[in-house]
């Protein structure tokens, strides 16, 4: 993936909250939005108890958030609750980027801010097109921290939870060390340049159905088809429909802001969405499948939303909550 050097960057919409030091940039992991994170069960050998740290954030964050159930189960709020002023972050760690040549030199960072000016100028534009009776409103912030930080809708978050989206604020969370040390070091997903953009274009499109007014569909929790796993399926396949898009996608100005997207890159999105399969997951933490307790959807199904989403490009090709099976 590469940007167009002469495009200009949008920097308000990033916030660094730090908590800890952290410094902003690309990275996470992929656990799926809306409050939602890698769906990692107790006892996991992975970190060493990690499954059990991830249940008391749930915990407290669900508490936190007032009905939002972080394993998959989304009671949010709708789009007309937003209030960007109660998000107090800056963007100081993102000041420097200023062009599509700064994203290219520093990925880490500038290519973040890249990633979340495509995901916005596409998404005004394709809500524009196919839902004109929804009222366009763009994420409050896409918001880095290190360790933990505390939210603005949806209390305190852990880097633990992975990547999510808080409907309550409008605001992507994650920490950016979470992809490297969780996600590829214990989970043994991929690595490569557009890992992380498939990742923020995920929960972009949790932010998406909060637009839609989606959440309010989700009934049943867990299971291959319960409605938990197709809202995550269908984040997967908006973020298939960016992907379609993102080097024909205009700014403000008339200039396109990705200038490059290979099949490579396409292939290592389709390999971060089978890493966080349900049942990759469980397999790979406690050796044995247990659908009953999915909430996010199967390897084979998250790749395949993806792909349909990537090959159609409209709302109406993304629609799981049509009764049909997703898996």
């Amino acid at each position: 993936m590469r940007f167009n050097p002469k495009a200009r960057l949008d920097t308000s919409r990033m916030r660094d909250s730090g908590a800890g030091g952290g410094g902003g940039g690309m990275g996470g992991g992929l656990g799926g939005g809306s409050g939602t994170r890698i769906p990692l069960p107790g006892g996991t050998k992975a970190g060493g108890g990690l499954g059990v740290v991830l249940i008391i954030v749930v915990i407290l964050l669900l508490k936190a958030c007032g009905g939002i159930d972080l394993t998959g189960a989304i009671s949010g709020t709708g789009a007309s609750g937003y209030d960007p002023s109660r998000f107090t972050g800056d963007s100081a760690a993102y000041q420097s980027c200023q062009t599509g040549q700064d994203a290219n030199d520093k990925p880490e960072t500038c290519g973040l801010v890249a990633v979340e000016n495509s995901l916005n100028d596409y998404w005004e534009g394709a809500i524009s097109q196919q839902a004109p009776n929804a009222r366009w409103q763009p994420e409050t912030a896409v918001a880095t921290f290190s360790g933990g930080t505390s939210t603005q809708g949806c209390g305190q978050a852990s880097s633990a939870m992975g990547p999510f989206y808080c409907p309550n604020d409008g605001t992507i969370y994650f920490d950016p060390t979470f992809f490297k040390e969780i996600l590829q070091g214990q989970l043994n997903g991929p690595a490569g340049a557009f890992v992380e953009p498939y990742v923020v274009a995920h929960e972009y499109g949790h932010h998406i159905q909060n637009v839609l007014g989606t959440f309010n569909k989700v009934k049943t929790q867990q299971g291959p088809n319960s409605d938990s796993v197709r809202l995550e399926l269908q984040a997967d396949c908006y973020a298939g429909m960016w992907a379609r898009s993102a080097t024909s996608t205009q700014d403000s100005e008339g200039n396109v802001l990705i200038e490059d997207l290979t099949q490579q890159d396409v292939d290592q999105a389709i390999a971060a969405a089978k890493s966080v399969g349900d049942d990759t997951i469980q397999k790979e933490t406690t050796g044995r499948e247990s659908p009953e307790q999915w909430t996010h959807g199967s390897s084979a199904a998250r790749a395949k939303w993806f792909t349909t989403g990537f090959n159609n490009g409209t709302l109406a090709a993304c629609n799981t909550f049509n009764g049909q099976p997703v898996e």
